[in-house]
């Protein structure tokens, strides 16, 4: 069933106005509480057809951070605008700088394919951020388009459920 919704949401966001999308996101992100609460925020570097917020970094007020892969597992590496990121085997943009502890996160923004109305996400399917996100007392947020929250993802046990979700 998952692999279906996965084959759904590409292709729903395949005909959508991403830039738009991203553009009114970055701006929900930013007036909502616990962003503004946040100082240290982990994000992600969108592959082509993902949802950007990148325009995030230019809040100088906060520290931010990517994902970089390691084995079957992510780690927290600081991250600045402009600095050296290389391709990792999945395809993503990840720093190549050094891992730093996420328990110093205060907000991570986590990416999805959809999301349904109970606050569970639809990832990619190999597991690594519901990994990252086990036992870590961190605010957890997607920021998707609005056509593509549905009724479940029917979660397995491992799913992670986001605090809230950002929808345009």
């Amino acid at each position: 069933m998952k692999d279906d919704l996965r084959k759904w949401a590409k292709s729903v966001r395949a005909s959508l106005d991403m830039e738009t999308i991203s553009i009114k996101l970055v701006e929900k992100l930013s007036r909502l509480e616990e962003y503004n609460r946040a100082k240290n925020v982990m994000l992600f570097y969108p592959k082509p057809g993902e949802v950007n917020l990148l325009a995030v970094l230019k809040d100088k007020s906060k520290h931010f951070y990517l994902p970089k892969i390691d084995g079957t597992g992510l780690l927290c590496c600081p991250y600045s605008e402009n600095m050296a990121l290389c391709t990792s085997c999945f395809g993503t943009k990840e720093p190549v700088s050094g891992a730093c502890n996420p328990a110093l996160l205060d907000l991570i923004i986590v990416p999805a394919l959809a999301c349904d109305i109970n606050n569970y996400r639809l990832g990619y399917g190999k597991g690594f951020y519901d990994r990252f996100l086990t036992g870590l007392n961190t605010v957890k947020i997607s920021c998707i388009p609005e056509r593509l929250i549905i009724d479940t993802i029917a979660p397995d046990e491992f799913d992670i459920k986001m605090d809230k979700i950002i929808t345009a």
